[in-house]
């Protein structure tokens, strides 16, 4: 009897944690088409005198190097480069018996998946001329490239914090993230491939994201009978 009643306190706890994930992702989605309509005149006026100034600032100091740098840096935030990642850290999770991190991955990715997906289908935003390499096929808002590799490498810095003691060690590690990050973003830039807005956009959709996947992970470390 008390184990059925604890099993139905797991169970009863769990479902807020569950809950939290379509409501995250629907806000997500909500607040950045509430931005783009509040925003529509400076879409057209305003932020693309933005968009045309960074773009300009940027290209200004281009060089072979520099493309040849961002032209490698971007393919760190490339699904084909993050799904083979993905993949194996998925299978060293699963064969260390770590459940917990192979179900946030699962759920960051997708999540990431999703809002890309989605976002890009309802806001429909040309994508400007590239500069270095061919023009994408699918729409510029947001930067797929910005609010997956926020998620994915994001989600490997705060994994890899938990597991050191120093605090430099932790600052070191999401230090590394945020360079690798800002530089992915700024690739897309760069190369002409995105707006800055759109990068911009990236990153506010990934942060409305992952701090919806960390509410669900400290949530269920609090679970009774799943705390490590």
């Amino acid at each position: 009897m008390q184990m059925d009643e604890k099993s139905s306190g797991q169970a009863a706890s769990a479902e807020p944690s569950i809950a939290i994930i379509p409501i995250s992702l629907a806000l997500a989605v909500v607040a950045l088409l509430l931005f783009v309509g509040l925003s529509e005149e400076i879409l057209r006026t305003g932020t693309d005198g933005f968009d045309q100034a960074i773009r300009a600032a940027v290209h200004a100091h281009s060089s072979p190097a520099l493309t040849a740098f961002f032209r490698g840096i971007t393919n760190l935030g490339d699904w084909m480069v993050l799904v083979p990642m993905c993949l194996l850290l998925a299978l060293f999770f699963a064969l260390g018996g770590m459940r917990r991190q192979l179900q946030l991955l699962l759920l960051t990715m997708a999540g990431a998946l999703f809002l890309d997906a989605m976002l890009k289908l309802l806001i429909r935003r040309p994508r400007p001329v590239p500069f270095f390499i061919p023009k994408p096929s699918t729409y510029s808002f947001p930067s797929g490239h910005a609010l997956v590799s926020f998620c994915f490498y994001g989600l490997l810095a705060g994994m890899a914090s938990l597991q050191l003691k120093a605090p430099w060690q932790r600052a070191a590690v999401w230090a590394g993230a945020a360079v690798v990050i800002g530089s992915i973003g700024l690739s897309r830039i760069y190369l002409g491939v995105h707006w800055p807005s759109d990068v911009v956009a990236g990153y506010a959709a990934a942060i409305v994201w992952m701090g919806a996947v960390r509410a669900v992970a400290l949530r269920e470390r609090k679970l009774p009978g799943t705390g490590e």
